[in-house]
């Protein structure tokens, strides 16, 4: 498929980004003191981390390739030959599900063999969530932009993405919902009853009913979430990347400029702020906690994943992953 080369924006009325207060007021500042575990040399973008019973961590980089990391550090378990986003743990076999954001929805077994799940019709695999008879629940980003350029999906700022469900007995793909912004990170509830899905461009949590598909908003975010993860006791981990940027929310009028503005050199097109936030929510999106990195040492985070008492994170940009201890709620750590 052919890259758009120019958007086709949609005129919505402009937005202000809300102010950091309240449950997502800055007081806990631990992601900023974070303990980097650096990757091997020539990695960088380790966009999601997912933990495994035994402690284990498995991540995927932007050169293509799945790592483990353990006592013994990292170890090369697969090369996808795309570029692997979004990683779960099935515990029913140990096999890691991997969202390849151009080969598609994968599986890597415990042996080492990779095998394509499904990829027709997928443009941009990105985050999954794993049910208990195996189905798996995965978003498709854009119909229009892959990876490569995504910052156009967020200034054409349209519905492009969709949530799909493979089943692996009978190999077969439906779509679940359609007509979401850019939609991201997947989790499901404990019984399985709904999906929670963070919308980037729309910078939202919405609840996606099972089987219906039908979509419930249930909370206008402050920053753009991106990957998310179950903690298992009915509350979830959101990564945050950035706060809103003010000058894409007051160009949403004006369809044409932001045409403009997709053409230009990244370097001149509104860039994400560094300060990154995680944020634990339940399954009414209620915001429990939340912990930030108001200077930025651990920017572009988007995976988050809880292991006990430690937070794991991933990044788009960073050249390791990073982790905090939990504990309680801390004040200007």
């Amino acid at each position: 498929m052919s890259v758009p080369r120019l958007i086709n924006g949609a005129k919505l009325p402009a937005t202000t980004p809300p102010p950091l207060t309240g449950p997502w007021s800055p007081t806990d500042t631990r992601i900023d003191d974070a303990t980097l575990v650096p990757l091997p040399p020539g990695q960088h973008a380790p966009e999601d981390v997912a933990v495994t019973s035994d402690g284990s961590l498995f991540t995927g980089t932007a050169e293509g390739l799945v790592w483990r990391h353990d006592s013994n550090g990292f170890t090369q378990v697969a090369d996808t030959g795309g570029r692997p986003l979004g990683i779960e743990c099935d515990s029913r076999d140990d096999s890691l599900i991997i969202c390849d954001a151009y080969r598609g929805l994968l599986r890597l077994s415990a042996d080492g063999a990779l095998r394509e799940l499904t990829s027709a019709g997928i443009l941009f695999c990105n985050n999954a969530a794993i049910a208990a008879d195996g189905t798996v629940f995965f978003s498709d980003s854009s119909n229009r932009f892959p990876l490569s350029h995504w910052r156009r999906d967020l200034l054409e700022h349209r519905p492009n993405g969709r949530v799909l469900a493979f089943d692996p007995a009978s190999g077969t793909t439906r779509v679940v919902a359609t007509d979401l912004y850019f939609p991201n990170g997947v989790a499901l509830t404990p019984d399985e009853s709904a999906l929670l899905v963070c919308e980037t461009v729309a910078h939202r949590l919405t609840r996606i009913a099972l089987p219906s598909g039908a979509a419930t908003v249930l909370a206008d975010l402050p920053a753009y979430p991106d990957n998310m993860s179950s903690v298992g006791d009915g509350t979830f981990w959101i990564a945050l990347a950035s706060p809103r940027v003010a000058i894409a929310e007051r160009l949403l009028p004006y369809p044409g400029i932001r045409k403009v503005v997709a053409a230009l050199p990244v370097w001149m097109q509104p860039q994400p702020g560094k300060h990154t936030i995680a944020a634990q929510v339940d399954a009414a999106g209620s915001v429990l906690r939340t912990l930030h990195s108001p200077a930025g040492r651990y920017p572009m985070l988007t995976g988050v994943r809880q292991s006990g008492e430690t937070l794991w994170f991933g990044s788009l940009t960073e050249r390791a992953l990073a982790w905090v201890p939990l504990g309680e709620p801390a004040h200007g750590v």
